[in-house]
């Protein structure tokens, strides 16, 4: 493949232009050069060198095959007395290229997800995934009360080989599997579980109650100060969710019971609190501690009453 201006395309860019391979992000070259950010990648991934120079589209050393085609050069040709065990020879040859060629496509392919796995949690690869994300290319929530809210590839586990990548709803704080079976097949380690989190705390701005367009105009284009809570804008943390969200199967008008067998399950799972301050653990720790910093008075145990509870604790107060 060639771009238009007549340049081979990099490997990098012919594996994210693939079918199925829509959430990837081209990492750049200066990256994967950088050897600090490849630490430890060289013993989970077999091959490890050629296939680091196939992501980086470097031409592999052929001292060896050099050196054989001189020593054939200065034999004398024997091409007519063995000509059939040449023949074998270079077939098998064909055979091992091949064969390695495969495996070191593999491994190059395992390399970059772990190497994507990294670059999107840097800065540049954030921006690159906003941009993504922007456009709706990880695709919108299946469930009805979220409105089509965007959603982010995630991975349930950074161990290559475990499970395939999920879509992360920051409105109902769920995860889906893609509708499209060809995203099936991506590890879902090559996205890992931190990106997720991290996206949404590099963004904050982003207005998760607006739907198309109105998700990139964040709260600066207001000018208002916004709800901090555990480094979440308030409006954001989960909106999908709450009495207002969930869900009521009825027939003919008529509530199903939770006591059905069909009925409804976990509705605690949609649950959101009223007061979203409840969840800010910045206030609930200066409650705890008084600005004073003296200690609060601890409560002395006396010995309980003839036939009172032994559940009954007395206090020093309950003298007062």
């Amino acid at each position: 493949m060639s771009s238009s201006s007549g340049a081979p395309e990099s490997w990098i860019a012919s594996f994210c232009s693939l079918i199925g391979h829509e959430y990837y992000a081209e990492v750049s070259e200066d990256f994967i050069e950088d050897d600090f950010n490849l630490t430890g990648l060289q013993s989970q991934v077999d091959m490890y060198k050629e296939a680091l120079e196939m992501i980086l589209d470097v031409e592999p050393e052929d001292d060896e095959e050099e050196e054989e085609e001189e020593e054939d050069d200065e034999e004398p040709s024997l091409e007519a007395q063995d000509m059939r065990p040449n023949q074998k020879t270079e077939r098998r040859l064909q055979k091992e290229i091949t064969s390695d060629l495969s495996i070191i496509e593999s491994s190059a392919e395992l390399l970059y997800g772990l190497i994507h796995q990294r670059y999107i949690c840097s800065r540049p690869g954030m921006q690159q995934m906003s941009e993504k994300y922007e456009l709706g290319h990880f695709g919108t929530c299946p469930r009805t009360n979220c409105e089509n809210a965007r959603t982010l590839p995630v991975g349930l586990s950074d161990i290559p080989g475990k499970d395939t990548v999920k879509l992360f709803c920051p409105s109902c704080l769920d995860v889906y599997v893609p509708p499209n079976s060809r995203f099936q097949t991506v590890d879902g380690a090559f996205f890992g579980r931190t990106f997720g989190a991290l996206f949404l705390l590099t963004f904050p701005e982003y207005d998760l109650t607006k739907r198309g367009a109105g998700v990139i105009a964040g709260v600066r284009a207001s000018g208002e100060t916004p709800n901090v809570i555990n480094g979440f804008y308030a409006k954001n943390i989960a909106p999908g969710l709450g009495s207002n969200h969930i869900y009521e199967p009825r027939i003919y008008g008529f509530r199903v019971s939770e006591y059905s067998k069909t009925g409804p399950r976990m509705r605690w799972l949609r649950e959101r609190p009223t007061d979203m301050n409840e969840l800010n653990e910045t206030a609930l720790a200066t409650v705890d501690k008084p600005k004073s910093g003296n200690p609060q008075p601890r409560r002395t145990i006396r010995a309980r009453a003839n036939n009172s509870s032994p559940m009954r604790v007395e206090t020093a107060d309950n003298d007062l």
